[in-house]
C-alpha cells in the first residue's frame, strides 16, 4: 500500500545527491573511458584490428544510445501526457535522456572517413567515384559520361544533365548491374545528406531535451513557482514527441540499417524503439533502486512506483516481441532477395543460436516472469530481472550489427578467431559505457533527484496502483 506523505514531509529545498556518493564510480567511469579512449586510438588505427573495431564502436554506440533515447522518451511522454503519477522519477527520465546529446562525442569516430568505408559499402563507392571523376577542384575529367547519356542499370535510370557531365560524381558509381539498388537509393544514401541528418538528430532532440530539463530544474528554484512552467513544457514536449520519432528511427536506418543498403524493413524503427524504451524502463528501475540504497527518494517513492514501471517494462516485452516476429514474419512471407538476405545471414551459422535464443530469452522467460504483480513491488526480484533484459538488448543489438563484420570485410570467422575480434567488442563496449555512466551520474548529481515543487508531488508519492 502506498505511504501518506503531507507537504511537510517534504524538504523545503528538495534531494541532492551529496558528492561523495558520486565521486567514486564518476571517478572510476572517467579513467575506464580515458583508457579505453587510448586503446581505441590504436585499435582504430591498426591494419590488423582497424576495420574491425569501426563495427565494436558501433555495436557499443547503437547500445548506449537506445538507453539514451530510452530516456528522453520516458520523459516527454510524461510532459505530453501530463501524467501525476512519475513526478518523483521524472527527473531521472531527464537525467538519463540529457545524455543523449553529449553521444555525439561518440559519434565522432563514425565521422572518419576510413571507419565509414569500413562499415558502409556505399559510403566507400562515393568516395571512390568522387576521386576518379572530380578533381580537387571540383572539376569533372574529361572521362566523364558523354552528354545526355542515360545509364541504365537493371530497373535503375540515372539521367543526367547538360554540358557534358554529372552534377553529382556518385552517379558514376551506378556503371556496374549490381549496384542499381543504390542507384535508385542515391537520393538519400549520399554523404552530405547523411551527415546533416546526424548532426540534425543531436541538435534537434538534444535542445529539446535540454530545455524540458532546464525548465524543470527551474521550476524547483523559483521562489513563487506557478503552473506556467508546466504548461510551457507539456507544449514544448508536444514538438518534441514526433521529433523524437523521427530521430530513433532514422538513427537505426542511417547507422544500423545502411551496413546493408541492399536490405530495407519498414518496422526497422519500430523495433529499434520498442529496445529503446524497454531497456531504458530497467535502467531507471535500477537507478532508483541504487539511490533508494543511499538513503534518497525514500519519502516520494514506494514500491507502487516499482510496480508501475514494472508493468510498462512488461509491456514493451510484449511489443518488442510482436515487432521483431512482425518484421520477420512480413520478410519470410514476401520472400525478396533484398529483404531476406538480414535473416539469411543471422540464421547461418552459429548466428543461428543466439538469434533463435532471442525468442526465448528475450520474450517468453521475462513475459513469464513479470507476470505476477509482487515481482514488479520486490526490489530482490525486479532488479535481477532489469540486468537480465540489459543482457538481452546487449544479444539483440550485437546480433542486429556485428554479422555484418564478416561479410562486409570478406575475413569471416578469422576476425572472431585468428583476429580475436571479440576482444575489441569488449573494449569498446566498457569505453562506449564508461562514457555513458560519467554523463548520467554527473546529470544526477548537477540538480535535485525530484522536482520538488512540482504542484503533484505529493500525488506522485502517495501513489497507489
Amino acid at each position: 500500500m502506498a505511504h501518506n506523505v503531507t507537504s511537510k514531509d517534504l524538504p523545503v529545498k528538495g534531494e541532492k545527491v551529496k558528492s561523495g556518493d558520486l565521486a567514486l564510480p564518476k571517478l572510476i567511469s572517467l579513467i575506464a573511458f580515458a583508457v579505453g579512449a587510448v586503446l581505441s586510438v590504436f585499435l582504430f588505427t591498426n591494419d590488423t584490428f582497424g576495420d574491425g573495431y569501426s563495427y565494436s564502436w558501433l555495436f557499443a554506440f547503437m547500445f548506449f544510445i537506445s538507453l539514451a533515447l530510452g530516456g528522453c522518451f520516458w520523459a516527454t511522454l510524461h510532459n505530453v501526457t501530463n501524467s501525476g503519477w512519475g513526478v518523483s522519477v521524472r527527473r531521472l527520465m531527464e537525467n538519463l535522456g540529457f545524455v543523449f546529446p553529449f553521444m555525439a562525442v561518440i559519434a565522432i569516430p563514425l565521422m572518419i572517413p576510413s571507419v565509414q568505408n569500413d562499415l558502409y559499402e556505399w559510403m566507400e563507392s562515393h568516395r571512390e567515384v568522387a576521386h576518379q571523376y572530380v578533381d580537387e577542384n571540383g572539376d569533372v575529367h574529361r572521362n566523364a559520361a558523354p552528354r545526355n547519356q542515360i545509364i541504365t542499370l537493371d530497373h535503375a535510370h540515372v539521367p543526367k544533365h547538360d554540358h557534358g557531365a554529372y552534377t553529382s560524381p556518385d552517379a558514376q558509381t551506378f556503371k556496374a548491374a549490381h549496384k542499381s539498388l543504390l542507384a535508385a537509393k542515391s537520393w538519400y544514401m549520399n554523404l552530405p545528406f547523411w551527415l546533416s541528418r546526424v548532426i540534425g538528430f543531436f541538435v534537434l532532440l538534444g535542445l529539446g531535451i535540454w530545455i524540458q530539463r532546464k525548465l524543470s530544474i527551474d521550476q524547483d528554484t523559483d521562489p513563487k513557482p506557478t503552473c506556467d512552467r508546466l504548461i510551457l513544457t507539456r507544449r514544448l514536449s508536444c514538438l518534441v514527441m514526433p521529433i523524437f520519432a523521427v530521430v530513433a528511427t532514422f538513427i537505426a536506418l542511417d547507422f544500423m540499417m545502411a551496413l546493408d543498403y541492399k536490405w530495407f524493413s519498414t518496422m526497422y524503427g519500430v523495433y529499434f524503439f520498442a529496445g529503446c524504451a524497454l531497456n531504458s524502463m530497467a535502467v531507471l528501475i535500477l537507478t532508483l533502486t541504487w539511490l533508494r540504497s543511499k538513503g534518497y527518494l525514500q519519502i516520494v517513492t514506494s514500491k507502487e512506483h516499482y510496480h508501475i514501471m514494472g508493468k510498462l517494462m512488461h509491456a514493451f516485452v510484449i511489443f518488442w516481441a510482436y515487432v521483431s516476429f512482425s518484421q520477420f514474419m512480413l520478410i519470410w512471407y514476401a520472400n525478396i532477395t533484398e529483404e531476406t538476405t538480414y535473416f539469411i545471414l543471422r540464421n547461418t551459422g552459429p548466428w543461428w543460436l543466439g538469434s533463435m535464443s532471442l525468442t526465448f530469452l528475450h520474450f517468453a522467460l521475462p513475459f513469464v516472469l513479470l507476470l505476477p504483480h509482487y515481482v514488479k513491488k520486490s526490489t530482490k526480484l525486479i532488479v535481477p530481472i532489469c540486468v537480465y533484459l540489459l543482457l538481452m538488448h546487449v544479444v539483440d543489438l550485437y546480433i542486429a550489427v556485428i554479422p555484418e563484420r564478416g561479410v562486409s570485410l570478406t575475413r569471416g570467422e578469422d576476425l572472431f578467431v585468428a583476429h580475436h575480434a571479440f576482444w575489441g567488442d569488449i573494449i569498446a563496449f566498457i569505453t562506449v559505457g564508461a562514457f555513458f555512466t560519467y554523463v548520467f551520474l554527473r546529470n544526477l548529481g548537477s540538480a535535485n533527484i525530484y522536482p520538488n515543487r512540482d504542484p503533484r508531488i505529493l500525488e506522485s508519492s502517495n501513489l497507489h496502483n
